[in-house]
């Protein structure tokens, strides 16, 4: 249970400066994941982008990503 929320916040200010995202890497990370989904007759095609939009829209909402960062993920 965090007590401290300042100081919690301050944690998480200081680990988003630190850890930067690598946009490329992601994508290079996403683009094997698919290949092996597709193998592994657990992924349809069809639907993925859509799919992943959806996905997409989630994690901004959990992680309270700004709009201003969310013209990265729309590359998609």
């Amino acid at each position: 249970m965090i007590k401290n929320r300042r100081l919690w916040e301050k944690f998480e200010r200081k680990l988003r400066e630190k850890e930067r995202v690598d946009i490329e890497k992601n994508f290079l990370i996403f683009e094997e994941l698919l290949k092996f989904a597709l193998t592994m007759n657990k992924f349809s095609q069809k639907d993925w982008r859509e799919d992943i939009k959806k996905d997409i829209k989630y994690a901004q909402v959990i992680n309270g990503v700004k709009k201003s960062n969310q013209k990265n993920c729309q590359r998609i």
